[in-house]
């Protein structure tokens, strides 16, 4: 996700305006609403026949997640043709997300909601930007889904990977959605008058899965602003499922997700400030001053990071020496082939690459591709890096931070290319895969190719491969290159603390 041109600005104007015809929105825009989406087998039908006002609705209505298969036949026997174009939501083809997951396109048509309140009462890109902030309760953010895959078989079979587990990469393209819509429903001032924000991903913390995702009940994500910057907002999204027995004590949460979005104009590019925060309960109050002392820390270390090369001597001279000790056994590789450790292997030699081009499908409603697009396709190909290098199903653990650096538009050159970085083999009973995927955006008739994204990923292995006497090998560095992203990952993770 990044700014958007003023070609996307005006491809969202008549985005919007297209699906303002189409059908209603399905989110209201009341302030104190806890949203929920739930699957549903089928569209509820249509308006009041009285002309009378409908009864505001409860405090719990649900985003719709369409999760069913419509045929084309309209109600005719099997020998008619099916439609292709068929459907009551026109034009699918300009409305983003709905090629995506059913719960990204739910939470995409409940965001929209706020931008064609604006389109229809006049407001568009030409309108000036907000000028009075107001200052939201974290409640009045908050929205949460709920998977029914125990009763839903279509949208459980969406979501079911091989192993009859949920899908952890079509998770966080969800986990992505529910963030950009929180961040929209806390920087909308509900004037028609101002023109909305354009809100990017710009971060995401460290995700550590506690526990396997089932399918046999209900797995719930919600999500709410923790804390705003100047220009950024800071959102927290859980992911819970209860055990299998039902046992109540045991604690729910299977994941917690941190991100971070930053505002722009959506003329000008520049940053703009958002509304502000008072958080009410304990709870969020101790959010509040956590995060807050956490952006304080992260400012701290770039501030010491500048400083590095002016102290960094002796860290040089340290950092040779770890550089060689991680070379040795390269180089016997390259040397003595047939002396080289069975046990280990070349980094370059755990590789794999997937390329795409990016489609129009695959945007947000600012016409980029989202983030929570990129999180699923480097998962998917680190599952299958670390896969191929074990031999076995792994099973992941967490994603360390990302930062989304540049942007990826419709049409780009996108290739990924990953690889095991290391490996952590001192715990026999939970040794940890390392995967590194990075994004590259090329653009062959330019000759360039600019890193997007770079992903780490932490495998293990099932206690049942591990009790067959599966080995998993040492993966070791043969270029200089190849050993300070070693020591650069051991770093982060605090490996030599």
């Amino acid at each position: 996700m990044a700014m958007r041109s003023s070609t996307a600005t005006s491809l969202l104007s008549r985005t919007l305006r297209l699906r303002a015809t189409s059908s209603p929105p399905l989110l209201e825009p009341s302030a104190h609403r806890l949203p929920r989406v739930e699957s549903r087998a089928a569209s509820s039908g249509g308006g009041d026949p009285s002309g009378e006002e409908p009864a505001p609705a409860p405090m719990d209505s649900p985003i719709k997640v369409f999760s069913d298969l419509r045929g084309g036949g309209g109600g005719r026997g099997g020998g008619g043709a099916i439609d292709a174009g068929g459907s009551a939501r026109k034009p699918l083809s300009l409305w983003p997300g709905m090629y995506h997951s059913p719960v990204t396109n739910a939470l995409w048509e409940a965001r929209s909601s706020i931008f064609e309140r604006k389109m229809d009462a006049g407001g568009n890109a030409d309108a000036g930007p907000q000028t009075e902030l107001l200052t939201k309760r974290p409640a009045q953010s908050r929205t949460s889904i709920v998977y029914k895959f125990a009763s839903d078989d279509i949208l459980r079979e969406q979501y079911r990977d091989p192993w009859n587990e949920v899908r952890v990469g079509k998770l966080l393209e969800d986990l992505d959605a529910l963030a950009g819509t929180i961040a929209v429903k806390h920087c909308s001032d509900d004037d028609s008058t101002t023109r909305p924000l354009l809100l990017v991903t710009a971060s995401v913390d460290k995700m550590v899965l506690m526990k396997p995702l089932r399918l046999d009940t209900e797995v719930k994500i919600t999500g709410a602003v923790t804390y705003v910057g100047r220009s950024s907002i800071d959102i927290q999204i859980e992911v819970t499922q209860v055990d299998q027995d039902g046992d109540v004590q045991s604690d729910p949460i299977a994941l917690t997700a941190n991100f971070t979005f930053v505002a722009r104009d959506s003329v000008t590019g520049k940053s703009a400030p958002v509304n502000r925060l008072s958080p009410e309960t304990e709870r969020e109050k101790q959010l509040y001053a956590e995060t807050e002392a956490l952006e304080k820390v992260k400012r701290r270390k770039r501030e010491e990071q500048k400083g590095v090369l002016e102290k960094g001597v002796h860290k040089l001279g340290a950092e040779a020496e770890r550089l060689k000790a991680l070379l040795a056994e390269g180089r016997v590789f390259s040397d003595f082939p047939a002396l080289a450790d069975r046990d280990s292997i070349l980094m370059k030699d755990t590789r794999l690459e997937t390329s795409m081009i990016c489609q129009p499908q695959q945007r947000n409603l600012y016409g980029r591709i989202f983030g929570g697009f990129l999180m699923h396709r480097a998962f998917e190909l680190a599952f299958s890096t670390a896969y191929a290098f074990v031999g076995q199903r792994p099973c992941f653990l967490e994603v360390d931070h990302v930062d989304f650096l540049k942007p990826v538009d419709v049409g780009d050159f996108l290739r990924f290319k990953s690889c095991v970085l290391f490996t952590q083999l001192e715990n026999k009973w939970q040794p940890l895969v390392n995967v590194e995927v990075v994004a590259h955006v090329t653009r062959p008739e330019l000759r360039k190719s600019e890193i997007s994204n770079t992903f780490h990923f932490t495998f293990s292995v099932g206690s049942d491969a591990l009790k067959n006497g599966v080995n998993i090998r040492n993966v070791v560095p043969s270029t200089e290159e190849e050993a300070r992203r070693i020591l650069n990952r051991m770093d982060a993770e605090g490996l030599f603390d």
